[in-house]
């Protein structure tokens, strides 16, 4: 997103879609489920804590038009979703997120209770 001239903020620019992809919570979670095996949709309820079948179903899907993620259905009933190729070049970026987020997760909870505590604070100055 480095770039001089602005260009990453142009709307059609591509880091825009890369954005507006890993700022998708659902989307992060189904690529990184999807990161060692394929999996079938209900395996993929059960590892992803709180996501809904309906939202999986719409995240499978929007993630397959991009290209991201393949479906295959061996009968109507027995249907199984993997990455393809280019899915597969997001999973190191999100593993770096997921290290970051493990190294510096912490840091970041002890800042917004610190600034609760002001807030508060600051409230009970005033009142």
């Amino acid at each position: 997103m480095q770039n001089v001239d602005g260009a990453a903020f142009l709307a059609d620019c591509p880091t825009r879609l890369a954005v507006e992809i890993i700022s998708d919570k659902w989307a992060v979670l189904v690529i990184f489920g999807l990161s060692h095996q394929p999996r079938r949709h209900g395996e993929l309820v059960d590892l992803i804590g709180g996501i809904s079948r309906k939202v999986l179903t719409q995240t499978l899907r929007r993630l397959q038009q991009y290209g991201l993620v393949e479906r295959r259905a061996e009968t109507p009933r027995w249907v199984e979703y993997s990455l393809t190729d280019l899915g597969r070049t997001l999973v190191e970026p999100i593993e770096v997120l997921t290290h970051w987020a493990r190294d510096h997760g912490g840091a970041i909870v002890d800042f917004q209770e610190a600034a609760e505590a002001a807030t508060a604070a600051r409230v009970r100055a005033a009142g």
